[in-house]
């Protein structure tokens, strides 16, 4: 797809209509590649709208002739309510941007603007799920939102799916967005640089619970020696998709390893606190930084 033009402006807004809902499945196709079973159905979408779940759209006027009064769905977040740990919460649960469209930040507005709307219904915490070996999603989620976790999900939507970016698994990270923490609040305003320098300091102290070998494979040290530790790095590929393109037995053996990695820590008492990419050079590999505690001391409250 081409880039739109930059004089067009992109509006974010609640999704309002039947015809707005209706172009779901399209981006969803697109994004994702998945099959229709696996698309939100139009009746589901206008249920939850009216039960007051949040759906927030990027729109772009259409360039078709024949719609030049209708606003093109580019991007959208659809979040539901939920119940955690005793509060009312709200589940991100869908979040895409057509590809012409990533590079004007669309993923962030889309965020900040499903945030505003939960903070306006008296939630303060919302959640989701990312694939934990995709580090651009990585490197969004924990530097630039400031989400935190401590929960990792085996095969979440099952051993796979339509979509063709489930062929390895869907094991998830369970991600926490305190959305009013001081936290929080840094990361949205770009005031992340202290905790990112700090962050790289402590993994240049660590030895990896896997790393890169010389032969581009994970590796695993001693999980005792790793767990009597305050602080655990966990190493990931810079892009995993080019690996499953190239060798999926490779993509395999890194979703094997990392599983292994966070469930053992993740049960022993760790936090995932932070995502550094680029530790070895502008494409990577990114490493995780899990510290000892809970979400709580992590993340204090406001």
């Amino acid at each position: 797809m081409t880039s739109r033009s930059a004089a067009q402006p992109i509006v974010i807004r609640d999704l309002k209509t039947i015809d707005d809902l209706t172009q779901l499945k399209a981006v969803e196709k697109e994004v994702w590649g998945i099959a229709e079973e696996d698309t939100l159905p139009l009746t589901l979408a206008i249920a939850c709208k009216a039960a007051g779940n949040i759906f927030v759209g990027a729109f772009d006027r259409d360039e078709d002739a024949k719609n030049r009064n209708k606003d093109k769905l580019v991007g959208f977040a659809f979040g539901f309510l939920g119940r955690e740990h005793g509060q009312t919460t709200v589940h991100s649960h869908m979040l895409a941007v057509l590809d012409g469209y990533r590079h004007l930040d669309l993923g962030s507005r889309l965020k900040q603007a499903q945030r505003e709307r939960a903070m306006a219904m008296g939630v303060h915490e919302m959640t989701w799920t990312y694939d934990p070996l995709q580090s651009r999603n990585a490197h969004f989620n924990f530097s630039k939102l400031g989400v935190v976790s401590d929960t990792y999900k085996v095969d979440f939507y099952g051993p796979e799916t339509s979509s063709m970016l489930h062929r390895n698994g869907t094991d998830r990270l369970w991600v926490r967005w305190l959305l009013n923490s001081r936290r929080v609040r840094d990361r949205l305003a770009g005031k992340s640089t202290n905790a990112r320098v700090e962050a790289l300091d402590a993994l240049k102290l660590l030895a990896p619970l896997v790393r890169f070998d010389p032969g581009g494979k994970p590796a695993r040290a001693d999980l005792a020696e790793a767990l009597a530790r305050q602080r655990v790095s966990i190493e990931i590929p810079g892009d995993i998709l080019n690996v499953e393109r190239t060798d999926m037995e490779l993509a395999r053996e890194w979703r094997d390893a990392t599983r292994w990695a966070f469930r053992e820590t993740l049960k022993a008492g760790f936090v995932v606190a932070e995502f550094c990419r680029s530790i070895r050079g502008q494409q990577g590999p990114g490493a995780y930084l899990l510290q000892r505690g809970t979400v709580s001391d992590l993340v204090p409250e406001a």
